[in-house]
């Protein structure tokens, strides 16, 4: 059965020194779930990502990561995760940066399991001076060289998605990241759903089914699961709470308090979000705006 309880997921699939690889771009970002993994006190992660957000600077300074892989890194619109860069300024964290490309190339690679890729050079002239693992080999076709990056298998991908049915085929709209290619590349894969609906629901719209559920091992439903990041016609971003952050994070203090009160001292996501009250409730709740329904049409 996958339908389970995110903090059996999480205790059954995430395991001390996983690469764990939470997906989402500034959209769907699986926060339920990095809470989960600092409430089990899980250690010596390796957290990759695009875009570590706000979510790898908790996890960090709960003390669950030895190592982050990453490209770009800083709270979205507001400044530096200060915490990440803080622990790599230390040596107190080990780390990988590429470019947005040079990452989803790694994922992609390691979905249709190749050892590598090749990719245009972009910014990568600049990170292979600081990144043994992005190389430059003869391009086998023509003059120059070419860049590649080393195919990326996390042990773990979490996801978290609108919908879907039991058995993990999940529809995803909106801004789409690289849910795709890090659940494809992964050995295990967690999805947070905000509703769990009849399987007749998915199959009623097969292009939007960007997880198939034979590649699923745990669908957990959390309605919430990405706050302070947004799920596309459920609820809002939380900007308010991007900038409170950049506040909370100059203080070692502040941060600990935050994560006693917010993280360690709720039980789960349905206590975090009633915890945070009607008036952000409020705040982030959205209008619907329906789209053009579509004619599949029939036999």
């Amino acid at each position: 059965m996958k339908l389970m309880p995110l903090p059996e997921a999480i205790d059954q699939y995430v395991n001390d020194g996983d690469t764990v690889y939470a997906a989402g771009f500034t959209h769907l970002i699986p926060f339920a779930a990095g809470h989960e993994i600092i409430r089990q006190g899980k250690r010596d992660l390796v957290l990759a990502r695009a875009t570590p957000d706000l979510l790898y600077d908790q996890m960090v300074a709960a003390g669950c990561a030895r190592k982050v892989i990453f490209s770009y890194m800083g709270n979205p619109g507001v400044g530096s995760l200060r915490i990440v860069r803080s622990a790599i300024e230390k040596g107190e964290l080990e780390w990988e940066e590429y470019s947005h490309f040079g990452m989803i190339t790694r994922l992609q690679a390691g979905a249709t399991g190749l050892p590598f890729l090749p990719m245009n050079p972009t910014a990568v002239d600049d990170l292979s001076r600081y990144n043994p693992q992005i190389k430059h080999i003869q391009n086998p076709y023509g003059p120059g060289l070419v860049s590649v990056v080393p195919a990326l298998n996390p042990d773990v991908a979490i996801v978290h998605v609108q919908r879907a049915d039991a058995e993990g085929n999940a529809h995803i709209w909106g801004i789409i990241g690289e849910q795709k290619e890090a659940a494809f590349a992964a050995g295990k894969v967690i999805l947070t759903v905000e509703e769990i609906v009849p399987e007749e629901i998915i199959r009623s719209d097969p292009n939007r089914t960007l997880i198939p559920g034979v590649i699923v091992d745990a669908v957990c439903h959390v309605p919430y699961a990405a706050h302070p990041s947004y799920t596309q016609g459920y609820y809002d971003r939380d900007n308010a709470f991007y900038l409170e952050w950049d506040e909370i994070s100059q203080s070692a203090e502040r941060v600990q308090a935050y994560l006693e009160e917010w993280v360690l001292g709720v039980a789960d996501r349905r206590e975090y979000w009633e915890k945070l009250g009607p008036e952000v409730h409020s705040r982030l709740m959205v209008q619907p705006r329906w789209s053009q329904p579509v004619n599949y049409g029939h036999y």
